[in-house]
């Protein structure tokens, strides 16, 4: 078998496809993407598919080994999106032509269900309380917002009590009757970080995920030594040698590489192993689309230290296309008391409608993140 040609795909809401065809008439799909840089990361799979192009995609570490050492500059954002994507289609095209799971592949199941969780709120949080109490009724009992909107380097008191007085609101509304993370999203300055810790302590979250900025993470074990509060970082790291000096240096509680982002596949099954060494949780980000959410899905039942499975079903992003819209096997992703089974269907699982994602390519969205300030003008981390 022989890779014949790549082809890319951008759909709404935030959305990049990758099909990856051979010679013998298998596809594979892959979700190479960084939100708001989506024509960034194509062009990188383009540039790379000079690798591909008349290859065996059974040789899926050869040819990742390829893509990433194949050239001077490696690592990053963009070229491991772009790796990432085209692993997850080699894996796809591998479980298809063997007529297995990718999980099947890398040892077979730990689990039979993985627990995933809802986000709730948006970019300014609003009325987080009566969408859980929506979300509860359909079976989820895991949830995860935004813990702040700007927050300066040094913040004042006010700010401090609007962010907990969320908290503390949703800790009485549902006692321990829900779990929830708050994504501190890179916003809180190392200083405010021992703060908002200090007094969100008594509302038991969950965990608490990028408590800082992952240019800070020498901060991780420090401010883990400060608090009982379970910390959690990953999504903005994208190799296991970005990771290995923070498992080293301690402070993390869950690890939360992201399968569009971090090489995929054969990448993030080395990470979840190096953070099980650690004692340390594994929990992928996925607020993307369905591929990315399969690629998770199925390392997620091999990974003995996963713990939790974010998706993006209603998430705050989606506007113009939700989680399953480009979806055939729906059914395959339904949730029960929000747990997902293994996916059933050969390599991920996942049978993309495709004649839905050519219309919905013909005029994408060019979603960007929002740009905040300050009040004084000053540029604000969203």
């Amino acid at each position: 078998m022989k890779i014949v040609r790549l082809s890319t795909y951008h759909a709404a809401p935030r959305w990049l496809f990758l099909k990856v065809e051979t010679d013998e008439g298998i596809t594979g799909w892959g979700e190479p993407v960084i939100e708001g840089r989506a024509q960034t990361v194509e062009a990188a799979v383009h540039e790379l598919s000079d690798y591909l192009i008349g290859q065996d995609p059974s040789r899926i570490n050869d040819l990742w080994q390829t893509l990433y050492r194949g050239g001077f500059y490696r690592g990053g954002a963009v070229l491991m999106s772009a790796i990432a994507g085209i692993d997850q289609a080699l894996w796809d095209i591998k479980g298809k032509a063997l007529g297995v799971p990718v999980y099947e592949l890398l040892g077979g199941k730990v689990r039979d269900r993985m627990k995933t969780y809802r986000w709730v709120g948006g970019d300014r949080p609003a009325d987080i309380i009566a969408q859980i109490h929506e979300l509860k009724a359909l079976g989820f009992d895991t949830f995860k917002f935004n813990g702040t909107e700007e927050l300066r380097l040094i913040d004042n008191a006010a700010a401090i009590d609007a962010a907990v007085a969320k908290v503390a609101e949703i800790r009485g509304a549902f006692a321990n009757d829900v779990s929830f993370g708050i994504d501190f999203h890179g916003r809180v300055s190392v200083p405010m970080a021992r703060v908002l810790l200090r007094e969100l302590e008594p509302y038991r979250p969950l965990f608490v995920e990028e408590p800082v900025l992952p240019e800070q993470s020498e901060y991780y074990r420090r401010l883990a030594d400060s608090t009982s509060i379970p910390l959690a970082a990953g999504e903005r790291m994208y190799s296991r040698f970005e990771f290995k000096q923070v498992l080293a240096d301690g402070g993390l509680s869950i690890l939360q590489p992201d399968l569009s982002h971090a090489g995929g596949i054969t990448e993030c099954f080395k990470i979840a192993a190096m953070a099980e060494a650690y004692d340390v949780g594994f929990a992928p980000h996925c607020p993307l689309g369905p591929v990315a959410l399969a690629a998770c899905l199925q390392v997620d039942f091999v990974a003995h230290n996963a713990v939790l499975q974010e998706q993006s079903i209603g998430i705050h992003y989606n506007n113009g296309a939700d989680l399953l819209d480009y979806v055939l096997n729906k059914e395959d992703f339904r949730c029960d008391n929000g747990d997902i089974a293994a996916l059933p269907k050969p390599g991920l699982g996942v049978e993309m409608d495709e004649q839905r994602l050519l219309e919905a390519s013909r005029h994408p969205p060019a979603w960007r993140n929002p740009l905040w300030r300050h009040a004084d003008g000053s540029i604000a981390e969203w």
